[in-house]
């Protein structure tokens, strides 16, 4: 009888193991999903702004949530990167959500509001953010 289980009990975890093949195809589509890239051709970005940019983000509270290469509490800025277009349109789009905030574009983490924050310093840190495409 012990020994039906065992074999049965390999069995059952031999036909449910998936090949590695299926989990990284499974993996690569929850990547899509979740970063869910809009279509277009970027444009060129000012690499002053960029660098100004990167100091600001420096000395802001942005890692608190956000990590440059893996989601934290929010998307890893190379995630935001691989979803938007370098365009004016988006560098316009996030420099207004991350001064007013929100919800619901990455799922159920909210972003804090930072009402005090220029608009031309939040266009420049979004503009580095962008800049981080692989």
């Amino acid at each position: 009888m012990k020994r039906n289980l065992i074999f049965f009990l390999v069995l059952l975890a031999a036909c449910s193991q998936k090949s590695a093949e299926e989990s990284i195809d499974s993996s690569e589509e929850k990547e899509r999903a979740y970063i869910r890239a809009i279509e277009g051709e970027d444009e060129d970005l000012d690499l002053e702004i960029i660098k100004r940019g990167e100091v600001l983000i420096a000395y802001s509270d942005c890692a608190t949530c956000h990590k440059s290469d893996k989601r934290a509490k929010g998307p890893a800025f190379q995630d935001i990167a691989k979803r938007y277009p370098i365009k004016e349109v988006y560098v316009d789009l996030l420099a207004r959500k991350v001064i007013s905030g929100g919800t619901g574009s990455w799922g159920s983490p909210v972003m804090s509001p930072h009402p005090d924050l220029k608009t031309e310093d939040a266009k420049a840190m979004v503009s580095y953010i962008l800049s981080l495409k692989e």
